[in-house]
């Protein structure tokens, strides 16, 4: 029945560096960009290499949503990457805190977490 994930969509507190974050540091396309006047809100929609999709809103005043990695609900949203080191240090770079590179003893391959910028778990994951 299910043929893939369309979409992921996420609300943030900063439009401007939200976009900036996902776009300009983390090198998503751009789909399409949408100010929606009468909801005082903007819509981004942004490609996600290999399929897929991320929807970035915004609304006014939104509330914060406690969001860990081992809290209920969403865990984290993860992005593959050939290089975790690579990956890590343009974070870094970027002034990004980022958790030190781990090894999944489950499959091997090395990642990493960070925060977006509303704190928000990511994750780059050893493609």
């Amino acid at each position: 029945m299910i043929e893939g994930l369309h979409h992921v969509a996420l609300i943030c507190g900063d439009y401007a560096r939200s976009r900036a974050f996902y776009v300009d540091l983390l090198g998503l396309r751009v789909i399409a960009e949408t100010h929606r006047a009468e909801r005082q809100s903007w819509k981004l929609d942004l490609a996600v290499p290999g399929g897929g999709q991320i929807e970035l809103f915004s609304f006014p005043a939104p509330p914060d949503r406690p969001s860990h990695p081992e809290a209920k609900g969403l865990r984290h949203l993860a992005f593959a990457v050939a290089d975790v080191e690579a990956a890590k240090a343009r974070l870094e770079a970027a002034g990004v805190a980022v958790e030190p590179v781990r090894t999944d003893p489950l499959t091997g391959k090395r990642f990493t977490f960070f925060p977006d910028p509303d704190g928000l778990p990511l994750e780059f994951y050893e493609s």
